[in-house]
């Protein structure tokens, strides 16, 4: 039978004869949201995600390149615990560790951003001196949540417990403790509302380490832009701005690793979806393409 029209592959970006052994990127779609605290729906963030990276043209027009020339792997849906919330990190830990070994860079797709901590320890298991940059709306420190240390709402305080330079951009609710004990290590978005890009990429390059692991909590966004989150905040950033800021952190940074957490999709709303998608479109062109030109 002749197919009249033919999706592209079920990976990320629809890539074709996607190859483990050549790629430098691999993709890791996780679909858990275990201790989701307000609104669930994270597990079905990565397959969102793929579905719509996979109608995004792949040639980008300000680097002159097509995102496959990267080469990127996508791993089948990983299927984590449903035993406990550490069992999993436990388990993401040892997964991204292999992926490491073997050369590659690590990109976790969430899922709920408890994840992160997983992929996180697996690189301070390689590398001596790094610094995690925290895309979130919510600081994340606080050392427990609705009674696990393992909640999405702590995962900067075990982060710092694997590596101890951390920094957060876009902040705008957080606890008591947390603000008592962290705010130098973090820009608020109150501080952070008229800046310029390159002001805040600056401030961040300043205050981490070269090589970098870079989290980002989908709400970070604002909810205009981004809906589809189980913890909305109002008044976040805006895709341009987050973008222009990765860019001005990547050019100067050897980056390590990413996670892109806490999609919760919404039927019948795609907007969001492809947001996600084109974001990590952009982050992996900042990372690879910025320094050949």
């Amino acid at each position: 039978m002749k197919l009249l029209h033919q999706m592209p592959p079920y990976n990320l970006f629809g890539i074709e004869d996607q190859n483990y052994e050549k790629a430098e990127v691999v993709v890791l779609p996780v679909p858990y949201d275990s201790t989701t605290s307000y609104k669930s729906g994270t597990r079905d963030g990565p397959h969102a995600i793929i579905d719509a990276s996979r109608n995004i043209e792949l040639y980008d027009e300000e680097y002159k390149k097509e995102i496959t020339e990267i080469g990127i792997y996508t791993t089948d849906d990983m299927q984590p615990s449903v035993g406990s919330p550490e069992e999993t990190i436990d388990w993401l830990e040892r997964e991204v560790s292999l992926v490491i070994e073997s050369g590659k860079l690590p990109v976790i797709i969430g899922g709920e951003h408890s994840l992160a901590v997983g992929s996180i320890r697996a690189v301070a298991k390689h590398a001596k001196d790094f610094s995690v940059i925290h895309f979130d709306a919510h600081s994340d420190y606080r050392d427990e949540y609705m009674g696990s240390r393992y909640s999405h709402a702590c995962i900067m305080a075990r982060a710092r417990e694997a590596c101890k330079s951390c920094y957060s951009i876009g902040v705008r609710s957080i606890d008591t403790e947390s603000a008592s004990k962290y705010s130098e290590d973090i820009l608020y978005m109150r501080d952070m509302q008229n800046m310029p890009a390159k002001e805040i990429s600056d401030i961040v390059n300043k205050r981490t380490e070269k090589n970098i692991y870079i989290t980002i909590d989908m709400d970070v966004f604002d909810t205009g832009e981004m809906p589809s989150v189980g913890t909305p905040e109002p008044n976040g950033m805006k895709f341009a701005q987050i973008d222009a800021v990765l860019k001005g952190i990547l050019a100067e940074k050897n980056l390590l690793g990413m996670d892109f957490c806490e999609l919760a999709p919404i039927p019948g709303l795609i907007a969001p979806n492809f947001l996600t998608a084109k974001l990590i479109f952009r982050a992996l062109e900042h990372a690879y393409f910025q320094k050949k030109q």
